[in-house]
């Protein structure tokens, strides 16, 4: 494609702003270091995800224990799957504990995820699906561990049954593809205001993150045409979704659906412009697609330009928070080389470490329990998803030359 770029991850952050994010990592890490993980299985909030922190870190840091670390988070988590009744999804069941070993320890002769994969086929070829199809707790989730299994026979076959599940749910009709989520699956408040269900525009949970895994199969060679056409309809969908938005609100909005007035989302990974964008571009790169590579560097090029001021964003994190919309435009800098993207994302580095207080929570970073009541009194995370070892990783990624490759967690990036 014109604008891809093939080179090594680059450092982005410099000077004194780089010198206070180094500083930042060591108060994360030392903080971790001292926690025990509420779950020992939860990629999302637990052992894993900060499993996942100390392993980046000991690629960058090596010879001071990090390694350690890691490796016993992941023995934690194995031992925690034999012991729990767990469900599949990525980012809180034994799937997402199985990817971290995977990415972490990768083609290992002991393959501890061996069951693992015997297990999700067994669950996958049961149809009707039930379930979810999204990230965070369904299909696409699992398609996401599957790829990072790749090329093993037992992954090829997860990818085959999570397409034979997606063609089942789709709803296709004049040459778009799109997948609804009832009401039944939905939490409170959304399902009191969506009844009937919706059809969802985040990454988290909707349709923009199947674009991107179908991208991923498509590339891994799983299903042929009908992954291929199937990824063509839901892209169109996707895209067809665009509002006319005004300055510093998303295109896109969180959800439609008969009888919802479309709103445009925050700016954040899980809704809202950056993480459509990159999950968008990611697709684009897997699929060859330079149409759509286009019009994904244009969303992120619009979102890149909007105020902070106006996006609607109370904390750091990697889901709803500065430190994941500032890592999403690194990401996209470093795979175009877009220069208003690597502004983008100083400034919101910038800003995650200005929300920093210092000698509260973890290493100065505390969450809001629930996003609409911001000034309500905050908790402490360590977590990957929405506390400190993912924010802990996003600094890392941008002061750093080791690529970021747990992003495809986030579907910011796919497995080769």
């Amino acid at each position: 494609m014109e604008s891809e770029r093939d080179t090594a991850w680059g450092q982005l952050l410099d000077g004194e702003l780089a010198a206070r994010a180094e500083d930042v990592v060591t108060e994360i890490a030392d903080a971790l270091a001292g926690i025990s993980a509420a779950s020992p299985t939860s990629l999302a909030g637990g052992g894993p995800g900060i499993g996942l922190f100390f392993a980046y870190l000991a690629s960058v840091r090596p010879g001071q224990g990090h390694e350690e670390r890691a490796g016993r988070l992941l023995d934690a988590g194995f031992d925690g799957v034999a012991a729990a009744l767990l469900d599949s999804s990525l980012f809180v069941g034994f799937s997402g504990v199985a990817w971290t070993a995977e990415h972490v320890l990768g083609g290992a002769d002991d393959d501890p995820s061996a069951s693992i994969d015997e297990a999700l086929r067994e669950l996958l070829a049961a149809s009707p699906w039930r379930g979810d199809y999204d990230l965070v707790t369904g299909l696409v989730g699992l398609a996401v561990y599957a790829l990072e299994r790749m090329p093993r026979p037992s992954a090829r076959e997860c990818l085959e049954l999570i397409l034979d599940r997606m063609v089942e749910m789709a709803e296709r009709r004049d040459g778009r593809a799109t997948w609804r989520t009832p009401p039944e699956l939905l939490i409170e408040p959304t399902r009191s205001e969506h009844p009937d269900g919706h059809y969802n525009l985040g990454v988290a949970h909707g349709v923009p993150a199947a674009v991107t895994v179908l991208a991923g199969m498509a590339a891994a060679g799983v299903g042929g045409e009908r992954a291929r056409e199937l990824l063509r309809e839901a892209t169109a969908w996707v895209l067809d979704q665009r509002l006319d938005s005004p300055e510093g609100r998303s295109l896109f909005p969180i959800a439609v659906g008969p009888g919802i007035a479309p709103a445009p989302a925050r700016f954040a990974w899980c809704y809202g412009d950056p993480g459509v964008a990159a999950a968008l571009l990611a697709a684009a790169r897997a699929a060859g697609d330079e149409a759509l590579h286009d019009v994904a560097l244009q969303i992120a090029r619009r979102a890149a330009a909007q105020p902070a001021s106006r996006a609607d964003v109370v904390d750091a994190a990697l889901c709803h928070g500065a430190a994941g919309v500032a890592h999403l435009f690194n990401r996209i800098h470093q795979s175009t080389g877009d220069a208003a993207c690597a502004d983008a994302s100083r400034r919101w580095f910038a800003r995650t470490l200005e929300m920093r207080s210092p000698g509260q929570g973890v290493a100065g970073f505390r969450y809001p329990p629930r996003r609409d009541t911001p000034d309500a009194e905050r908790v402490d995370e360590p977590g990957f998803l929405t506390g400190a070892a993912g924010i802990g990783l996003a600094i890392l990624a941008a002061i750093s030359t080791v690529e970021p490759a747990w992003d495809r967690l986030l579907l910011a990036s796919l497995a080769p």
